[in-house]
């Protein structure tokens, strides 16, 4: 046997390990239908309310102009931290990853798992938006939504791993509280719901630091033919390569 046939036999039983644990990772999450459907429901409820209610001031175009972008930016958000983070704690403190623990599973195919089934749940909730959006009144006035596409990958990837450095060391209940917060925290400071601009000086500062508000700045100008920085792309991959880096050597199964 050759040294290239000795590898792919070790590689086709880690690709099925990762196959079989995004299959059952996906089942699980459907089956939470409570927070599946509350995941669906904030972002769907967010842009319709205020989109048609004058609460932010969003400059001569409409309001749907501004939030659309912004609404994509906290769908991916929701699903790829506070869901994440909040699910996986419990089962940690449930001792199902203790039990994952002793098969083949290893840390890196359990959360490559839970990354690509948030990925699929993505997918829907895009699917969703946009007929949402369009009906508001949206249009895709941005040529670049590859980069678009580009940034809700490394945002997943980023987000995902923030939650699962939390979800793999900190107790069930103070994840809970801390993803919760987080959440909260990454959401008023992003600029998703209302311009950056409208932040005091510090405060925009730390939102262009965080990725949320490099999401928001990037979702913003490729969807509706907008201003994109290099700084919101460097900051997107800087958490999308730290982030899961993080958890990686951090994650305990216990």
């Amino acid at each position: 046997m050759t040294a290239t046939e000795t590898s792919r036999n070790r590689a086709a039983p880690a690709t099925q390990i990762w196959r079989a644990q995004t299959r059952a990772e996906l089942l699980v999450t459907l089956r939470r239908g409570e927070s599946v459907l509350l995941t669906f429901l904030i972002p769907i409820v967010i842009l319709g309310f205020f989109s048609s209610v004058s609460v932010f001031p969003y400059g001569n175009g409409d309001a749907v102009d501004f939030l659309f972008p912004g609404t994509m930016a906290l769908a991916v958000m929701s699903t790829a931290f506070v869901s994440t983070a909040i699910a996986t704690g419990f089962e940690r403190q449930m001792g199902v990853l203790k039990r994952l623990g002793s098969t083949p599973l290893t840390r890196g195919n359990l959360l490559a798992a839970k990354t690509t089934s948030i990925v699929l749940i993505e997918a829907l909730q895009v699917v969703v938006l946009v007929v949402e959006g369009y009906l508001l009144g949206f249009r895709f006035d941005g040529s670049r939504l590859g980069l678009a596409f580009l940034a809700a990958a490394l945002a997943t990837v980023a987000f995902a791993g923030f939650g699962l450095l939390m979800a793999g060391t900190l107790p069930a209940l103070t994840t809970l509280a801390a993803a919760n917060g987080t959440y909260l925290l990454l959401l008023l400071l992003s600029g998703m719901l209302f311009p950056v601009d409208k932040l005091p000086g510090p405060l925009q500062v730390v939102s262009e630091l965080l990725p949320s508000g490099a999401l928001s700045e990037i979702f913003r100008g490729t969807l509706a033919d907008g201003t994109v920085t290099g700084r919101a792309w460097i900051v997107l991959v800087a958490w999308a390569v730290a982030a899961p880096l993080a958890a990686a050597r951090t994650f305990r199964w216990e």
